[in-house]
């Protein structure tokens, strides 16, 4: 109720400042935006965004925190109902933890759009070579089972991928990143942003062993039907990619149904 309070306060006192200072000629509102409005948060708690800016990252950047806050809320209540011996909150929390910890939790940014076509894998990085193999452990680790895959640490493995792409662009190390993040995305089934980074893998180093390019047009055909798209990415794959048999087979048997207008051919 007093943050209630508090917002509509600072509403009546914007509305009063702008009835003493002329009319609208006088004051530009379009330029003049609110701020975050932050409240002090209590020990523990999750800070309170009342009111935000229309930029993506600052929205992002708020939900992180308040996500964070919200863990951090629930690690300290099951400290508590430990030290207490309160078995009943205790198993609450801790079944409100494992539900957190199965809920996919995305970057929202997406760091190949970010990133843009025209970076170069060219530098040989240790820190980015590091991250790169800690990516691929952890890959490793989600497939363990085989049948069941870890989505936790495929999310994890995903992290340490774009953290390789956004802190060391100029790594030799970004093309093999992103070929990695976008397989991740298809796995989750992010197929438009599978197919952005299957391109950035290309993009970034032209001569990258990987089949990036028809990784991307299978995807744009077969998952979004969007066909003249992946009609010239399979041209592309063909001429540019050394395709083993079984794809550059697919690839020219794809090329053809969709010429002669076979789309939905299966």
């Amino acid at each position: 109720m007093a943050r209630a309070i508090l917002t509509a306060g600072l509403i009546v006192l914007l509305n009063v400042f702008v009835g003493c200072n002329g009319n609208k000629e006088d004051i530009d509102m379009s330029s003049a935006k609110l701020m975050l409005i932050r409240e002090k948060p209590a020990p523990g708690s999750v800070p309170l965004f009342t009111v935000t800016t229309e930029q993506e990252s600052d929205i992002v950047e708020q939900m992180v925190a308040n996500r964070q806050g919200y863990r951090g809320g629930l690690e300290a209540l099951k400290e508590y109902y430990t030290k207490e011996g309160n078995n009943m909150k205790l198993t609450w929390v801790q079944k409100e933890l494992a539900a957190l910890d199965g809920m996919p939790q995305y970057n929202y940014i997406v760091e190949a759009s970010i990133a843009g076509p025209d970076l170069k894998a060219t530098s040989s990085l240790h820190a980015a070579n590091y991250l790169y193999e800690d990516g691929l452990r952890l890959e490793k680790k989600a497939k363990e089972l085989i049948v069941i895959v870890d989505d936790s640490k495929l999310l994890q493995a995903l992290d340490r991928y774009n953290e390789l792409i956004r802190m060391y662009p100029t790594s030799d190390k970004i093309d093999d990143a992103a070929y990695r993040a976008a397989d991740i995305y298809e796995h989750f089934h992010d197929y438009t942003i599978a197919v952005l980074y299957y391109q950035r893998a290309h993009q970034w180093d032209p001569q990258s062993p990987y089949p990036a390019l028809y990784r991307a047009a299978y995807i744009l055909d077969r998952r979004l039907h969007r066909y003249a798209e992946a009609l010239e990415l399979y041209q592309q794959a063909i001429k540019k990619e050394g395709l083993f048999r079984g794809y550059k087979e697919f690839a020219e048997m794809r090329i053809a149904e969709i010429t002669r207008g076979d789309e939905e051919v299966e």
